[in-house]
């Protein structure tokens, strides 16, 4: 029978892709052809009814019987999940320059140390600098003691209020002028602004640092984050605090389970995603920045679903379809019934429309049925 079907679909091909038919006269054949073969495949079933039928007496003589396995249909929780790939980013990472140009003079780490905030990490040569302010403090000197007789003699109304005002003038503009070579002083020392490594050094003793131009990487390994890109369409089913699986292919013994930390507020108008961000510790820093991640989403749960096992559910030209048992004239009987198929996770498939909760299914033995075949159900 089922030879008889695959030459009728193949005959029906045949004439729709031969001829000169235009294409709407084409498409209204291919319809009408269709409706034919479903025609078709009722009358073979009815057909195998009848065979099935008469075969009865003898398989119950004979003892032909097909051995499988079946499984009672009781709700279950179902859920679905989808994967996005996502990259880790260093919650305190800095890119260090200088704030004010100078010959390096000195290097104090190298690269792989480990930093505290704050320590030194090079200074620039300070010479010229430190010139000035000796000269600076000696000219502040004079300008005090001037700045302090004239004060004295304008309170006893001795002098000029122009001369006071000039010595106060002086003095005050030569202290702003220190307070500032001292400020680029303390400049010319480069100290890391954060705990942790440090991982690139960009320039050597005796070049010149300029600012803007990096000097040091130094990053942080202890907190994460998991950054990842997802589709505009998950947004709705999608929450910060929702609970989440993290993978690392490079690592397939870390498995975590974080809370959705972070959705951004804009979407991104090229690639239609909106960011989703996590953050996770990391105590043995086996985890570093642009590694890449996994991220398990739920985005689907039914608490009371059908569902079966993926492999058991078959298709032919009317859909999918599987076997149930039913009992007829006291014998256990496989029957062919057409489902609705739901949402599909690793092995499993939810059920729509088409079965029962308490019947019974094949899980085994089901290639070896047909339609109406007696069974002889495995304890």
């Amino acid at each position: 029978m089922k030879n008889l079907t695959l030459f009728l679909v193949t005959l029906l091909f045949l004439m729709t892709s031969c001829g000169n038919e235009n294409t709407p006269k084409a498409e209204q054949q291919i319809i009408t052809y269709q409706k034919q073969v479903v025609a078709i495949n009722k009358k073979i079933d009815r057909i195998q009814q009848k065979i099935n039928k008469k075969n009865k007496n003898k398989e119950s003589t004979s003892g032909r019987k097909i051995t499988v396995n079946i499984r009672k249909l009781q709700p279950t929780v179902f859920n679905h999940y989808f994967d996005a790939s996502a990259e880790i980013e260093s919650v305190h990472e800095a890119y260090i320059s200088p704030e004010v140009s100078g010959q390096i003079d000195k290097i104090f780490v190298k690269e792989g140390d480990r930093v505290k905030k704050g320590q030194l990490l090079a200074q620039l040569n300070s010479d010229i600098m430190q010139d000035n302010i000796r000269e600076l403090k000696t000219s502040l000197e004079m300008a005090s003691y001037t700045y302090k007789k004239q004060k004295s003699l304008w309170a006893k109304n001795i002098g000029s209020e122009l001369q006071y005002l000039q010595a106060k003038t002086n003095f005050e503009s030569l202290q702003n002028k220190l307070k500032t070579l001292q400020t680029q002083y303390k400049r010319s020392f480069i100290k890391s602004p954060i705990d942790g490594y440090v991982d690139v050094i960009d320039l050597k003793v005796g070049e010149m640092a300029i600012p803007g131009q990096r000097f040091f990487h130094v990053v942080n390994l202890s907190r994460l984050y998991v950054n990842s890109q997802i589709s505009e369409a998950y947004l709705p089913i999608i929450h910060e605090g929702d609970a989440v699986e993290v993978r690392f292919p490079a690592f397939p013994s870390i498995v975590l389970h974080k809370k959705v930390y972070r959705i951004g507020k804009v979407i991104n108008k090229q690639s239609r995603t909106f960011k989703l961000q996590l953050k996770i510790q990391n105590p043995k820093q086996l985890l570093k920045p642009n590694l890449l991640a996994i991220i398990r989403i739920k985005d689907y749960t039914n608490p009371k679903a059908i569902v079966v096992p993926s492999f058991i559910i078959r298709e032919d030209i009317q859909g999918d379809y599987l076997y149930v048992v039913t009992t007829e004239d006291g014998r256990k009987v496989a029957r062919k019934r057409y489902v609705k198929t739901g949402k599909s996770f690793k092995k499993s498939t939810e059920i729509i429309s088409g079965l029962k909760m308490g019947e019974y299914i094949i899980t085994q033995g089901y290639n070896n049925v047909t339609n109406g075949s007696v069974l002889n159900i495995r304890k």
